[in-house]
């Protein structure tokens, strides 16, 4: 059985091109970095869980809620099929429900903190426009990202930089030097809305730590928006030395 079952709508990916050696510390053990076109990209990804069952039951006001996330891509070559797996490690994913921070972070040791967050989904004639925010501290700066989009979906083009980003079936969480708790993430390939106008307001170095903080000001390589679709989480396995 699936450890969680669930929607996940409207993403909102924004990528930044980074130094490699930035990452070595976060790599858990037995992957290696995912680079595209010989680059590495971190993304902050807004979205939408929606209907969420664990071990297929709802949990009252848990079923409908925010993340955003800062995470970046590896691969692990598997020992058994000699099949590379490609995956996602996240830095931080930030929720507003309590109780899904407590269970991520107990049971699949990942990197998960509680905010106060919201959302807008807009849809008028001519476009969308898509809204995540995130607040640390009743005091702190307000954190954003928003997109204008085109109504209508469009296929994720095979080979282009939205497909590397977007496909990616595996999590990795590193628990400590010589242990990774591997799961695997099931889901369609999403389509895509084309963007048209964005603005992203966040401060990497006040929450995810100051070695990420020059990107404040750092120009996406490419910000994009893709519907989603019903997802699985499906139990961890560890991978050890």
């Amino acid at each position: 059985m699936s450890f969680l079952i669930a929607e996940w709508r409207k993403l909102a990916f924004v990528n930044y091109e980074i130094e490699p050696s930035l990452l070595l510390p976060y790599l858990p053990f037995g992957t290696e970095l995912d680079l595209w076109k010989g680059k590495c990209y971190v993304s902050l990804i807004g979205f939408m869980f929606k209907d969420v069952k664990l071990i297929g039951f709802s949990i009252p006001f848990h079923t409908d809620f925010e993340e955003v996330n800062l995470r970046f891509y590896v691969k692990r070559l598997d020992p058994i099929t000699k099949e590379w797996k490609r995956g996602v490690v996240f830095i931080q994913e930030i929720v507003p429900k309590p109780a899904i921070t407590f269970v991520a972070n107990m049971i699949y040791g990942e990197n998960y903190e509680t905010m106060k967050m919201s959302h807008q989904w807009i849809e008028n004639q001519d476009n969308r426009e898509i809204e995540y925010t995130w607040q640390k501290n009743k005091n702190e700066k307000l954190n954003s990202i928003y997109l204008k989009t085109t109504k209508n979906l469009s296929e994720i083009e095979e080979g282009s930089k939205t497909e590397f980003i977007t496909e990616h079936y595996w999590g990795y969480a590193k628990q400590g030097d010589q242990k990774t708790n591997e799961y695997e993430v099931t889901h369609p390939k999403w389509q895509k809305y084309d963007v048209l106008d964005y603005e992203i307001k966040a401060d990497f170095g006040g929450i995810y730590g100051e070695e990420f903080s020059f990107l404040d000001n750092q120009k996406p390589a490419s910000v994009m928006l893709a519907e989603g679709s019903k997802i699985t989480v499906e139990p961890k396995s560890k991978i050890k030395q």
